[in-house]
């Protein structure tokens, strides 16, 4: 499996969006179409990145976003020109536990870093094991931990964002 930063294909975005759909709702997360065509549009004008983990098929995608297009909701923590934000890491079913998460987000740090950015933040379902560790593993810290009952519909209904400092070896 081959994990890369590229561009976008008009041919991807159904790949994509069956991706999101078919494997990354589920009780923590959902997603709708036009926040995956957000981030396919902030992809394409060079506002973020997408990284891929291929074989034959798209099998994992991580998005991230750059400076001033990340979420107004994070300038509360930093200053949003220095930071970059993952909106959403989606693997494969079949490929749940194997740690291709991980190695998404790993491969988004190095590409922020390289871009010389101070943090990076990402947020997750409060109760969302899978992704707190899948967050620990790479290094990120809580900052904050919020009731968000329009974006979580089930379980305490909360948001944790974390962030991970960038300047440190």
């Amino acid at each position: 499996m081959k994990m890369s930063s590229r561009a976008i294909s008009d041919g991807d975005v159904g790949n994509l969006k069956h991706l999101f759909y078919e494997h990354g709702i589920n009780d923590w997360n959902s997603f709708d179409e036009c926040s995956i065509d957000e981030q396919i549009s902030l992809v394409k004008e060079g506002s973020a990145d997408i990284v891929f983990l291929e074989d034959t098929s798209i099998l994992g995608v991580a998005f991230l976003i750059y400076g001033t297009s990340c979420p107004d909701k994070l300038k509360k923590y930093y200053a949003l020109e220095k930071i970059c934000f993952i909106k959403d890491v989606v693997v494969s079913s079949e490929l749940h536990g194997q740690g291709f998460g991980t190695r998404l987000v790993e491969f988004c740090l190095t590409l922020a870093a390289k871009e010389n950015y101070e943090k990076m933040f990402i947020e997750r379902h409060e109760e969302n094991i899978a992704s707190k560790k899948m967050m620990e593993k790479s290094g990120f810290q809580v900052v904050d931990r919020f009731y968000d009952p329009d974006k979580r519909r089930v379980g305490t209904r909360k948001t944790v964002v974390s962030s991970k400092d960038l300047r440190m070896g």
